[in-house]
C-alpha cells in the first residue's frame, strides 16, 4: 500500500494543479477547455494506478508525470511572459477568440500535447527509469488506449450542434482532418527516433525544434476561426 501511495503521490500532485486552473480560468478560455479535458484523462490514469491495471505502475506513473509536467512548464511560461513551445503557443494566442469553437481549443490542445510533449516524455521517462523506450511500449499503448477512448466522449462533449452534421460546416472538415490514433502513431516512432539520437546532441535538438515548429503549425490550422 505505502509503494502504491509512493508511485500516485507525484500524480497527484499534477492532478492539483489542473484542479486549481480549472478553479482559476474562465470556462470559455481555450486553455481552460484543454484543461478541463487533459484533467479528466490523469484523473483516470490516477484511477487505474490505484486499482493496479498497469503491468508496471512505477513506468506508468514516470510516464505520465513527465508528460504532464511537459504541460504545466508551457502554462507556467506563458503566465511568467515567457515565450512556450511553439506547440502551445496558437492556443495561448487564440484562447479568448470568439469565433474558435471549445472543440478546437480541445483538440489544438491535444494535438500539442499529443504530438510533441508525449515524444519528449518518453525520452525523460526512459532517463529517469534508467531504461529503453521499448520497456515503456506497453504502458505507453495502454495510456494511449485511454486517450483514444476519451476523444469520442470529448467530440460528443464539445459538439456544437446539429450543423455539424452538414457537411458543408468547416468544422466538420477541421475534424476530418487530424487523427488522434493517427497522432499517436506518429508519435512512438518520434520517441524511438529522438532517443536513438540521444548522443547527438546538436542533431536531436534540432529535431526536436522541427518537431515543434510542425506541430504547432498543425494547431495554429486546427484553431482558424469559423466565426467572427
Amino acid at each position: 500500500m505505502a509503494q502504491l501511495e509512493h508511485l500516485t503521490a507525484p500524480v497527484d500532485t499534477v492532478v492539483s494543479r489542473m484542479r486549481a486552473l480549472d478553479e482559476d480560468l474562465p470556462r470559455r478560455d481555450g486553455v481552460a477547455v484543454f484543461n478541463r479535458v487533459y484533467l479528466a484523462v490523469t484523473e483516470e490514469v490516477e484511477r487505474r494506478l490505484e486499482a493496479g491495471r498497469f503491468g508496471d505502475p512505477r513506468a506508468a506513473a514516470t510516464l505520465d508525470v513527465r508528460f504532464a509536467e511537459r504541460y504545466l512548464a508551457a502554462v507556467d511560461a506563458e503566465a511568467a511572459g515567457h515565450r512556450p513551445p511553439a506547440c502551445w503557443r496558437p492556443l495561448f494566442q487564440f484562447r479568448r477568440h470568439p469565433g474558435v469553437r471549445p472543440l478546437q481549443f480541445a483538440l489544438a490542445g491535444i494535438n500539442a500535447h499529443i504530438g510533441h510533449d508525449l515524444a519528449l516524455a518518453v525520452v525523460d521517462a526512459c532517463r529517469t527509469l534508467g531504461c529503453e523506450p521499448a520497456e515503456l511500449e506497453d504502458e505507453f499503448d495502454r495510456v494511449g488506449d485511454l486517450l483514444v477512448s476519451l476523444e469520442e466522449r470529448i467530440r460528443e462533449d464539445l459538439m456544437p450542434g446539429p450543423d455539424l452534421l452538414q457537411i458543408a460546416d468547416p468544422l466538420t472538415h477541421l475534424l476530418g482532418s487530424w487523427s488522434l490514433e493517427r497522432a499517436r502513431e506518429a508519435t512512438w516512432s518520434t520517441a524511438r527516433a529522438l532517443w536513438a539520437l540521444r548522443r547527438f546532441e546538436s542533431l536531436a535538438e534540432e529535431f526536436a525544434e522541427r518537431l515543434d515548429a510542425a506541430v504547432g503549425l498543425a494547431g495554429r490550422m486546427l484553431l482558424t476561426p469559423l466565426r467572427e
